[in-house]
């Protein structure tokens, strides 16, 4: 006869629970944290491939079936295509800037004569000469008084383009992440479906089609547009002979993205290449910063065309957010991981309004 109490039986059965729930949690945070590092590279490459998908399937056809291969080319190429630019733009950058620490550090740093058309601008014409004429006649005092201001703003832009070089590794990583993903795309497509059946039950499907939009349509319409500015931007400077070309570019690519006109960038560039270049030139280069900055209507309406409709606030938080948690490459994920959120959540509230009618 059993002499346990049903008391017992409970107490039993509730610490085997617990031991269990223990252990499940125990491997999860240790799981995670082996692979936190490898995260946002991950999230990012699936990210991409959900994105290329299309093409990639279009290009298969093409090639008669070979996915491996064409999802092999497409990493190699785009790696490819990342690693030139980002050198040459990195290393005009660092040519920029550690002049300017050199000088600050020996207080040896001189202005060039103002071109005397600036002298002849009205209202400010006046102004800027006599403050340039004070920087050509008293520059060691400036220099002693700003040298730490101007050191600091000098070593974070050098910083700057050590992150943009870490984010461009990183973006690699996710590229040969995504060749990998788009290789074996359909058994990727079934674990998906399998995985957002267990959580949705029958919605998982439409789920993850309106996840699917929503990438690909935030990724031509938010990202895609600010890729194609920045690199419209980088033509036009080094076309220009403008200074560090690579911090500019970048600048324009995160106000691109977080959906600020690039002229917030390159206005003042302009302005400054006015003081430098010859008048016919200047004006070049601010009408084709213009048409650079307001080329996202067209773009978007390109690109964006058949994607997702995102609040602008919406893809600023999820920006910004990304890039405190992140760096530059959260910029981009962030964006894309709250519009894929936002999206979910409106299709969610969008289905409970018609099933309460």
């Amino acid at each position: 006869m059993d002499s346990r109490q049903p008391g017992d039986e409970f107490e039993k059965r509730a610490l085997e629970a617990a031991i269990r729930v223990s252990v499940v949690a125990v491997l999860a945070i240790w799981t995670y944290q082996i692979v936190k590092p490898f995260l946002i590279p991950v999230i990012w490459g699936i990210i991409i491939a959900v994105a290329v998908e299309p093409f990639i399937a279009k290009c298969t056809h093409l090639a008669g079936g070979r996915r491996k291969l064409v999802a092999s080319v497409f990493a190699l190429t785009v790696v490819l295509a990342l690693i030139v630019p980002v050198v040459m733009l990195s290393a005009s950058s660092y040519d920029a800037v550690i002049p300017l620490l050199k000088g600050l550090e020996h207080r040896e740093m001189s202005v060039p004569p103002l071109p005397s058309h600036i002298v002849k601008w009205p209202l400010a014409g006046p102004y800027i000469a006599r403050a340039w004429t004070y920087l050509t006649t008293n520059m060691g005092g400036v220099i002693r008084q700003f040298a730490p201001q101007l050191k600091a703003a000098a070593g974070f832009l050098l910083g700057s383009v050590g992150g943009g070089v870490k984010a461009v590794f990183t973006f690699i990583v996710s590229v040969i992440m995504a060749g990998a993903i788009l290789a074996t795309a359909e058994d990727g497509k079934a674990a998906a479906r399998r995985i957002m059946r267990r959580f949705a039950n029958d919605r998982g499907d439409k789920i993850l089609e309106l996840a699917t939009a929503t990438i690909r349509g935030v990724m031509l319409g938010v990202v895609g547009v600010a890729i194609i500015q920045s690199v419209l931007s980088a033509l036009g400077l080094i076309m220009a002979g403008i200074p560090a070309p690579g911090l500019w570019a970048v600048l324009v690519l995160v106000c691109a993205v977080i959906q600020l006109p690039p002229i917030l960038v390159l206005g003042p560039v302009a302005a400054w290449y006015f003081s430098v270049a010859d008048t016919t030139a200047a004006v070049m280069f601010l009408v084709w910063s213009i048409l650079v900055s307001s080329s996202d209507s067209v773009l978007k309406a390109v690109l964006m065309g058949r994607g997702a409709r995102i609040p602008m606030l919406v893809i600023l938080v999820g920006a910004l957010g990304g890039m405190m948690l992140s760096g530059i490459i959260g910029l981009f994920v962030g964006a894309v991981i709250v519009a894929i959120s936002y999206e979910l959540f409106m299709a969610w509230i969008k289905e409970e309004a018609v099933e309460t009618d």
